[in-house]
């Protein structure tokens, strides 16, 4: 007998390294002053699920894509906020986290009512969409973090060589034998695995010029432990919210990172199984903790693990746009406008019509 999906999902949480609590009950008073910012990103986030709502329902002729998380376009210091903050965390604390859009087959619901409060109406989706929106290009991306890599190995090797020759090789494994033998075995990627720690030096010229070398090299291995990759970016205190969705609805979950030249995929599923698998923590993933997203953890997973599923973008025309708050306060930001994308049917048909 096949495990459903919802109880898969419950046990890859129960084997996550982390501390989950899917009962969890959010409380707290809501916040009391938008920022620029938070409305720049909001709109920015709003922009990328309209993208790939079009985009789905333009592209794919048996599919259809409806709009099913919050839309409400209030913002803290607007009238109203505070009750309906208060009852999106009641949502949450009973349904949890509603995905932006839900998939159906065009067939199976035509004729009837579009009632996304209807339990049973929801049940029926293929799948489940959550939309998240990043202000990079990934192409650009990608090119410039491939130079710096690129740059990086070729100063390592220049260094190498400096330190291998002697009688700098001789001082070295004379001050530092295990640092000697970790240089002189390193080639190609490997510069990337290795990392020291020395004790500079200065009693002579020549080892003042050794610690510059070894410290010029250690600056350039740092680049390399940089994480290079754009990534999906699932927040950890999501999990249990998304989970309480799935638990009630059984349908299969997916989070979709937009750029602002394409869009990747990633099923729900495969964030917790990569989540759990310590072996590919900085290589595949990474656990951050962003002063953007007020500290929370957040699981960054490559989004090359995911599958490209509109491979072009065309630009959105954007603008500024004022805000007046009750109390007077102006707050200017930027809204996006237009723009459409391509999407990859094959993909999508693959991985969220067919996906199992």
């Amino acid at each position: 007998m096949s495990i459903s999906y919802k109880n898969q999902i419950k046990n890859l949480i129960s084997k996550m390294p982390f501390d989950i609590d899917l009962d969890v009950q959010l409380s707290g008073r809501p916040p009391t002053m938008a920022s620029s910012e938070f409305l720049t990103n909001k709109e920015q986030g709003d922009w990328a699920e309209e993208l790939v709502f079009n985009a789905i329902n333009s592209y794919s002729k048996d599919y259809c894509a409806v709009k099913y998380g919050r839309s409400d376009s209030l913002a803290a210091g607007d009238p109203g906020f505070k009750t309906f903050y208060t009852s999106y965390q009641s949502e949450l604390n009973t349904i949890g986290k509603k995905p932006d859009l839900l998939i159906f087959n065009r067939a199976q619901i035509k004729g009837q009512k579009i009632d996304t409060d209807n339990i049973d109406f929801v049940s029926k989706a293929i799948s489940a969409i959550e939309i998240r929106s990043s202000s990079f290009l990934a192409n650009r991306y990608s090119d410039f973090m491939n130079k710096r890599t690129d740059e990086a190995i070729k100063q390592c090797h220049k260094i190498r060589k400096e330190l291998l020759k002697p009688p700098t090789a001789k001082l070295l494994k004379k001050k530092n034998a295990e640092i000697f033998n970790m240089i002189k075995s390193a080639s190609g990627n490997t510069f990337k695995e290795i990392d020291f720690r020395f004790q500079s030096w200065s009693s002579s010229k020549e080892l003042e010029n050794l610690s510059g070398l070894l410290k010029t090299l250690k600056t350039q291995i740092k680049i390399l432990h940089k994480r290079d990759y754009l990534s999906i970016t699932p927040k950890l205190e999501d999990i249990a919210l998304v989970n309480r969705w799935i638990n009630k609805f059984n349908v299969r979950h997916y989070y979709l990172q937009v750029f602002f030249d394409k869009a990747y995929i990633i099923p729900f599923k495969s964030v917790l199984e990569i989540a759990t698998d310590s072996e590919k923590e900085g290589m595949v993933f990474s656990i951050e903790k962003d002063v953007k997203n007020q500290r929370k953890t957040t699981i960054k997973i490559n989004i090359q693990v995911g599958q490209e599923i509109i491979g072009k973008i065309d630009m959105p025309k954007h603008k500024s746009t004022m805000k007046e708050l009750e109390r007077g306060r102006l707050l200017f930001y930027v809204t996006f406008h237009g723009g459409h994308g391509y999407l990859d049917n094959d993909i999508f048909l693959k991985r969220v019509i067919n996906d199992s």
